[in-house]
């Protein structure tokens, strides 16, 4: 770890401090020799007697007992007393000790007799709060439950099958612990606090994880971190080469954020994309057709076929491509007296004059005909033909879609490359989700409850079987890097930071609050130095393979070495107030154990992370290995 700058001046003070003291003379009075060698006799008489078992105290003999014989650690600190849990017979009477293991010695000893002494009343558990004692011991391992796997849906009985069908062992449940932190990922891209942890580890309830799943489904931060992965999708940037322009860009995420929060059905929102006319300020949804390099019939057919039939429509036959085309043949442009304002409107006279070949007749991508009506516009034609019931390719699109974006990998993967040689990993599933989509009316929230709940998503992310397809029969949570704007977030809420956010095409400038989230960045332009290191996306051609969440060398040398992650740590006040809240060096890492990773250290680590915040500065060094841990920077 890297040397603090306390160290530092400890080592340039050490040498002069010696020189002084060698060239100090040493006049040894009589006097204070006699009174020194009658102070040790009295202290060694007075410690005799204390250690006489006649002269103990009960609080004396406990730690005396505690020293002696060292008992099980007992992670309990600041464990809140409950009214409604039954005390619980113990060996050790009314009053139960935990002992930490000796750390290394303080050459102060009245700084060390403070330290022991502290500790020792810390950890002296009263009888009522033992049953909570008891519940908190510390994890031997904190990714697996022993708890037995349960088929809680169709998802489950379809996943098990097919795993069952090959051979593959699934991977144990997930621990209360891994489940936290994963949904909360997963859903708000934002950590657990320490007290969400706390109150989820000490409620006992067995539906818990069910609740808890309904309560982050109603946050906003879902709106935030749900709308940022659609603006991915649908290249929502102001500059080069989507030039949205900023007023149309936020115009166009509030647009989104507002249709999530409220949890408009997919196939309105969908149909509003495709068939919306108007200005691109006053009618944010019309920047669907200009959010492309081009605005040609061929492109526009393409940005569609990836959005909502999650097909590549460049790998098609042409005559494929054109018959999807002439839908959007009549898609007309033009400038208003506003600044950067656009009109996105039907018009009926380009599809005779700038049609590329008149011949080519309409016809959806499933080969079958389509009938337009002189005067109506065919986008809307086409919306019909997409969100109607009957057709398996838009349910089964945004069901694979979601399920890439949870469990890490679709039925069929990649998720926007859908085609006859790709086939589905679990058709039978992937079938029966887009049939709950449908039956829910397009209720996106209700498909990430089916998802969320099921025992699939809370497997651990430990594999059971080397089987080359456990990966593709989701039989195992796999462990992937946090998304860029997620992973800086979790930095900046731990440390209570802030970080800046600026464009680097200024036109006009753009000025964000300085507590802005990076996952509520409402244009893809607005960015920062770390996120463009960690692969945020540029949102130019909507595919999910623009971002890349895998760690790279240059990744783990900022996080490392940099002045940027040292700084926040040590000037934010996120660390400093945990350490401040805590009243001893146990409690101090148990608590960045808890902030950092949503979970307590095990006994080895409370060890190692105990030793080290028991010495000046340790604490920002703990923290600063836990931030740069695998287990802090993927999801798993």
């Amino acid at each position: 770890m890297p040397v603090s700058i306390a160290d530092k001046r400890i080592q340039k003070i050490k040498p002069i401090a010696y020189s002084r003291y060698k060239k100090r003379k040493r006049h040894w009075n009589p006097t204070l020799v006699a009174g020194m060698v009658a102070c040790s006799l009295f202290a060694s008489v007075a410690t005799l007697l204390w250690m006489h078992p006649s002269s103990k105290t009960p609080a004396s003999q406990s730690l005396a007992n505690s020293k002696a014989e060292p008992t099980a650690r007992v992670a309990t600190l600041n464990a809140p007393v409950n009214p409604m849990v039954q005390s619980e017979a113990s060996p050790y009477g009314s009053r139960q000790t935990a002992t930490l293991p000796s750390t290394e010695k303080s050459t102060d000893s009245k700084k060390n007799y403070v330290n022991e002494r502290s500790k020792s009343i810390r950890l002296e558990l009263p009888t009522e709060m033992k049953s909570v004692a008891d519940r908190h011991l510390r994890p031997t391992n904190p990714f697996e439950s022993d708890l037995p796997i349960q088929h809680r849906s169709m998802i489950d009985d379809l996943v098990f099958a097919r795993m069952a069908e090959l051979n593959i062992q699934p991977a144990k449940r997930c621990s209360d612990e891994v489940f936290l932190r994963r949904v909360y990922l997963d859903t708000l891209g934002t950590l657990p606090t320490i007290r969400e942890v706390k109150e989820f580890l000490e409620d006992d309830n067995s539906q818990k994880r069910a609740l808890l799943v309904d309560r982050l489904l109603d946050r906003p931060e879902y709106a935030d971190y749900q709308a940022m992965k659609w603006c991915d999708i649908l290249r929502v940037k102001a500059e080069f080469p989507i030039n949205l322009w900023p007023n149309a860009a936020q115009a166009y995420h509030r647009w989104i954020r507002a249709s999530i929060k409220s949890n408009r059905p997919f196939d309105e929102f969908a149909r509003e994309l495709l068939t919306a006319s108007g200005s691109n300020f006053r009618t944010p949804q019309v920047n669907f057709y200009r959010a492309m390099q081009s605005k040609e019939p061929k492109s526009l057919a393409q940005a569609v076929a990836l959005t909502f039939l999650g097909a590549r429509a460049e790998k098609w036959p042409a005559e494929r491509l054109e018959q999807l085309s002439v839908f959007f043949s009549q898609v007309g442009y033009k400038p208003t007296g506003e600044w950067k304002e656009e009109i996105v409107y039907f018009d009926p006279r380009k599809r005779i004059e700038k049609s590329d070949n008149p011949k080519v007749s309409a016809a959806f991508p499933d080969g079958t005909p389509a009938q337009i009506p002189a005067g109506k516009d065919p986008r809307e034609v086409f919306a019909d033909w997409l969100v109607d019931d009957h057709n398996p390719w838009f349910a089964r699109t945004i069901v694979n879609r979601v399920w890439y974006w949870l469990l890490g990998r679709g039925i069929v993967d990649p998720p926007d490359d859908i085609r006859s040689d790709n086939p589905a990993s679990n058709l039978t599933l992937l079938n029966q989700l887009a049939k709950e989509l449908i039956d829910s009316q397009y209720d996106l929230k209700h498909l990430y409850r089916v998802i969320l709940q099921s025992e699939t998503y809370q497997l651990a992310p430990i594999p059971q079987s080397n089987d080359s397809k456990a990966g593709e029969c989701f039989a195992f949570y796999p462990a992937r890097r946090l998304d860029a704007e997620v992973l800086i977030d979790a930095i900046c809420q731990l440390t209570k930071t802030t970080e800046t956010y600026t464009s680097i095409v200024p036109e006009p400038y753009s000025f964000l609050p300085e507590n802005q989230r990076a996952i509520a960045l409402p244009d893809g332009s607005i960015s920062s130095s770390f996120l463009e290191l960690f692969g945020r996306p540029p949102r130019d051609t909507g595919l999910e393979s623009e971002r890349n969440n895998r760690l790279t060398a240059a990744q783990a040398l900022h996080l490392l070495n940099s002045n940027h992650l040292r700084n926040k740590l040590k000037q934010g006040r996120g660390i400093r107030d945990l350490i401040k809240q805590s009243m001893n060096s146990t409690e101090t890492a148990e608590t960045l154990y808890l902030a950092i990773l949503s979970r307590r250290p095990t006994d080895n680590e409370l060890q190692i992370a105990d030793s080290m915040c028991d010495s000046n500065g340790g604490e920002l060094e703990v923290a600063w290995a836990l931030i740069n841990s695998d287990e802090f920077l993927y999801r798993h």
